[in-house]
């Protein structure tokens, strides 16, 4: 088939790479402009683009995707269906009717849980035991479309939003295709989606990361794994040099109790507002990460120790 890819961020590669390898055309790939990154803060082309470049597909980076020129240009492409994964541009009517199959989206979630933008990591961070991926035919409302194919996938208990990320972009790959191989066929079948159990995704707040020693081990513990290991939930304290902001990658519930925040013995135990965390994997700015054992050795944070309380 000829397809339209639209798609940004590393969720996206596996979906276009299998796309390529089952023989489909891309006759076009839209993704986001270059942005500045690194220590030069040169161009950097997202991942998708830099795969487009990689297999000679044509690349558009429009700001928006309204108005008569940008609705003809799409047309021009003579797409049988457009595919979208993580992109990051709304998608208006005049381009959602274009292609003649219509657009198949790929959503990290168990629609209509975790509508919006960020489904994997508040999966986690709410302590759901359960998500997975779903191919949709897109609509004008937001994650609202019905639904082709699904794959559930298990969150276990210490895996986190990089894991998963990992793990529901190479399922998403083979669903995705699946589903093209259905449409061709004329055998996709679609379900709307339920009226209940509407919760939506929203974006993470960069206020949201520092960790509020006075919630619950386990819902701490759920959230620190949620934002890991990007952008990573932190806290501060001063080791010896002022106060240094350190983010914990990973960590897990233990037994302890004393005033949230207490640093309550020489192995990172640190007390909640209920139990306690033993932080396993950190980081300190401008650092690798770490296993806790070594960011001891260089940092001053001995029993008794109070981090700081969120503002």
């Amino acid at each position: 088939m000829r397809i339209v890819f639209m798609g940004t961020p590393d969720f996206a590669v596996p979906v276009m790479t299998e796309i390529l390898g089952q023989g489909h055309e891309i006759v076009a790939v839209y993704t986001r402009a270059p942005k500045p990154a690194g220590r030069g803060m040169d161009l950097r082309p997202s991942p998708v683009h830099a795969l487009a470049d990689k297999f000679g597909c044509p690349v558009f980076t429009p700001r928006s995707l309204r108005g008569d020129e940008a609705a003809e240009l799409f047309r021009s492409h003579d797409a049988d269906v457009a595919v979208v994964v993580a992109y990051g541009l709304i998608l208006p009517p005049a381009i959602l009717e274009s292609p003649r199959l219509g657009c198949l989206n790929l959503h990290g979630s168990l629609l209509p849980r975790w509508r919006g933008a960020a489904p994997i990591q508040r999966a986690i961070m709410a302590g759901d035991r359960e998500t997975g991926v779903m191919v949709m035919r897109m609509e004008e409302g937001l994650d609202t479309g019905p639904v082709g194919m699904a794959e559930r996938v298990a969150i276990t208990e210490d895996m986190n939003a990089g894991e998963l990320h990992d793990r529901l972009s190479v399922i998403g790959a083979d669903l995705m295709v699946r589903a093209l191989a259905a449409l061709a066929r004329d055998s996709l079948q679609f379900t709307p989606q339920s009226e209940e159990g509407v919760t939506y995704a929203h974006k993470i707040e960069k206020a949201e990361a520092r960790i509020d020693w006075t919630r619950d081990a386990r819902s701490l513990h759920d959230h620190i794994r949620g934002l890991s290991p990007f952008p990573g939930a932190f806290f501060e304290a001063d080791l010896g040099k002022g106060m240094e902001r350190i983010k914990v990658l990973r960590a897990r519930p233990c037994d302890g109790a004393g005033r949230p925040g207490e640093v309550l013995d020489d192995a990172l135990a640190i007390a909640c507002g209920v139990g306690a965390l033993r932080l396993l994997d950190v980081q300190r700015a401008g650092k690798a990460p770490m296993k806790a054992e070594e960011f001891l050795r260089g940092a001053r944070l001995a029993r008794g120790a109070q981090l700081v309380a969120p503002a």
